[in-house]
């Protein structure tokens, strides 16, 4: 690697100390005020949008009591960056289909116990026709219920709260795009986080296979599992932080990077689905007493290597270092030693092992940015 590192801005010192701060709390206390703080902008976009959706309902358009204002606010922006948009679309037209569905079907068959069940089941099922999200039909289903017991068809009422939900539903937006997270930063994180435990992961594979150790192999692949969770979030993340850069003019300009961090979620999963495959059979290999090829393992351990630059990409700054080149020169090296001829007379456990390597190593090139056809190139003996 050559060149300078970039200097880092204040704001990014700032925030490393924060977060050593918070890791140097007892690890209760540190994960509870960590979930604190990356929610601290999503909270203040709600806490904001609900405050101006109420004061333009009621100070602007006269409303009286336009409680559903800062609830759509809420609801359309929530603390999770994705579909936000489409959760603000959703809100509105349930709203929208549950007034007018209650409001001509209780005109019509009157109000009570029946009535309620049946202007509820229309308004639900004109919204599932229309969409196939979950929240539409329940907005549809409180609005008709609220019409057929609250508010009396054709009060002006039921009109209002639709508007209500419109203004909630803009005003999230237009807080996401004047008030934005910071895009990249959520999803590198998140990223970051997944390749780390992988990272420790595969360190701590090589050396169980070494020792012949079956409760750290069986360790290595409950931890690998349960990475799941992290992997949705972080797919989540990556795919608001694109909807954000479409909404949002401050990060127009950062586009083209979110997609390319977007691009590697695939890669990125689909590296843990193969080593958690690698590990499964890497315990019944020692689960059965057999010895896995020294060769094989050292790749596991290499994998280590390769899973740590790959996070000091994600989380390197803009023309910072490690780049992709970088972290593709590591790579190659570990598919140099992945050689087919290492298992020309290896039982099938272990020519699968390292098949699944293979696969593994060649999503790993693509989170380094090779396309797939050059990451299987790679692989050619």
């Amino acid at each position: 690697m050559s060149g300078k590192q970039p200097a880092l801005s204040v704001r990014t010192r700032v925030r490393r100390r924060i977060r050593r701060r918070i890791d140097a709390l007892p690890k209760p206390l540190s994960l509870r005020v960590r979930r604190l703080w990356l929610s601290a902008v999503p909270i203040t976009q709600c806490a904001v949008a609900a405050g101006l959706a109420w004061w333009i309902a009621v100070v602007l358009l006269d409303h009286d009591r336009p409680f559903f204002a800062p609830i759509a606010a809420v609801v359309s922006l929530g603390l999770s960056l994705a579909k936000r948009w489409r959760r603000s679309v959703e809100l509105v037209s349930g709203v929208t289909v549950g007034i007018l569905a209650g409001d001509l079907v209780i005109s019509w068959i009157g109000s009570g116990t029946w009535q309620i069940m049946v202007v509820i089941a229309i308004a639900m099922s004109i919204a599932v026709f229309l969409d196939e999200g979950p929240l539409l039909p329940m907005q549809a289903a409180s609005s008709a219920a609220l019409v057929a017991t609250l508010l009396p068809p054709g009060d002006s009422a039921g009109i209002e709260r639709a508007v209500d939900a419109l203004i909630g539903g803009v005003v999230g937006i237009l807080v996401v795009a004047l008030m934005p997270v910071n895009p990249a930063l959520r999803s590198t994180r998140d990223a970051a986080g997944v390749l780390g435990t992988i990272r420790d992961a595969a360190t701590d594979l090589a050396a169980g296979l070494r020792a012949q150790d079956v409760d750290t192999v069986s360790d290595v692949l409950a931890r690998a599992r349960g990475t799941q969770g992290a992997i949705n979030t972080m797919r989540a993340d990556m795919a608001g932080g694109r909807e954000i850069s479409t909404i949002s003019p401050l990060y127009w300009s950062s586009r083209q990077r979110l997609q390319r961090i977007a691009a590697t979620a695939d890669p990125i999963d689909n590296s843990v689905r193969n080593f958690r495959v690698v590990a499964r059979r890497a315990l019944a290999m020692t689960q059965a007493g057999e010895q896995l090829r020294p060769e094989i393992i050292e790749i596991i351990g290499d994998l280590s290597g390769a899973y740590e630059i790959l996070r000091e990409m994600m989380l390197a700054p803009p023309g910072g270092e490690p780049d992709e080149a970088d972290a593709a020169r590591v790579l190659r090296t570990i598919a140099r030693k992945a050689r087919t001829d290492l298992v020309t007379d290896s039982p099938m456990s272990e020519t699968a092992i390292l098949a699944q390597l293979r696969s593994l190593i060649v999503d790993l090139l693509m989170v380094a940015g090779l396309r797939r056809s050059s990451a299987r190139a790679t692989l050619r003996d």
